[in-house]
């Protein structure tokens, strides 16, 4: 694949952040509750949340009657039609029961209310049918997260991170309406052709036990050096980890080295660009080469280059035909290699499991 200049200095703009900046200083006003007050006063003004006791209340979790309301004024968005007055029309709207509404739950409302939910049956399916054993919300979130309704918190501001099963607040549901309130109609669609398209090859019992680890992760966040499910004092690299969560290469390392799977062994570096250096060139894979459980190095390296830190500067794990898992903006998410930036920034595989 040969991409010009110009094209991988823009890859190297995108990927930078995402994988390869140190920890800047986060300001000492930025809380739980304020830190996308734009996106609070966005979603009041488009009518698509309130504000209670005149407050936005953004560090208070969201409740099930509030997701209800939010869900009505984007069905009527999607609708054309206003949500209330004597013009309103009835429009289909998603809804749900009393109860917490974690992460998760808040995510399939969103991908259902668009239009979606029969897309995420069809990856939870793919998933299931592969032996992966994905979690019940695999395909909401992968759904969600391609779509990118997640907000990625500067380092600096992991302690602001959500797990899947954590309780959503007020602000980031603002946060992800803000984004809905954006969308074009080809967004949902765009998500729907890509998406109805995912499939995946036989598998290896070795391949499997792999995948099923990566899977199971989903949707768990980005963090800067992160490599533990949860928040550690010292971490192997970089210092304490405020929050559970994986950088790309933490990622990597979570699911080969520290669930102790044999094939781990072979993997000696903890960034990406030692994972992709620390084997000879002719172990190189290309795109037609790969197989499921491989890992992917991104980048502006071309296939014969020497690695460095700055020019391999991403990694992720192979699912087969075509998809990708990987730590990145949206969290652990699933994207295509072709027909992503992927695929624009794609160095080189490297296979672990034999």
């Amino acid at each position: 694949m040969q991409i010009s200049f110009a094209r991988r200095a823009l890859i190297l703009s995108a990927l930078i952040g995402s994988c390869a900046l140190a920890p800047t200083s986060a300001s000492a006003a930025v809380t739980v509750g304020n830190w996308d007050a734009a996106q609070q006063r966005q979603v009041v003004k488009d009518g698509l949340m309130s504000v209670p006791g005149g407050s936005f209340q953004g560090a208070a979790p969201l409740s099930a009657a509030q997701a209800n309301a939010a869900m009505s004024a984007v069905a009527a968005r999607i609708g054309g039609q206003p949500a209330t007055g004597p013009d309103a029309q009835p429009v289909h709207t998603v809804q749900i029961a009393a109860g917490p509404v974690t992460v998760t739950r808040f995510d399939g409302l969103v991908v259902d209310q668009l239009g979606l939910a029969d897309v995420a049956a069809h990856v939870q399916s793919v998933a299931s049918g592969a032996s992966l054993n994905p979690p019940a919300y695999f395909g909401t979130e992968v759904v969600a997260r391609y779509l990118g309704l997640r907000y990625d918190h500067p380092s600096g501001t992991d302690q602001l991170e959500l797990f899947p099963s954590d309780p959503i607040t007020r602000a980031e549901a603002a946060w992800s309406l803000a984004q809905v309130a954006g969308f074009g109609s080809w967004t949902v669609d765009g998500a729907r052709q890509t998406l109805t398209q995912f499939a995946l090859p036989a598998m290896s019992a070795n391949q499997k036990q792999t995948l099923r680890i990566a899977v199971s992760r989903i949707g768990y966040p980005y963090v800067y050096a992160g490599e533990s499910d949860t928040a550690e004092p010292g971490s192997w690299m970089w210092g304490p980890q405020a929050h559970g969560g994986f950088d790309c290469s933490g990622f990597v390392w979570r699911v080969f080295k520290l669930s102790g799977l044999p094939w781990g062994n072979k993997i000696g570096g903890r960034t990406a660009a030692q994972m992709a250096q620390e084997i000879p060139h002719r172990q190189r894979l290309h795109v037609s080469q790969l197989k499921p459980g491989d890992l992917l190095f991104f980048g502006t390296a071309h296939f014969h280059s020497r690695a460095t830190e700055q020019n391999v500067i991403h990694t992720g794990i192979y699912l087969g035909d075509n998809w990708v898992i990987h730590s990145s903006g949206q969290g652990v998410y699933v994207e295509p290699l072709e027909g992503s930036w992927l695929g624009d920034s794609f160095t080189w595989g490297r296979r672990v499991i034999f």
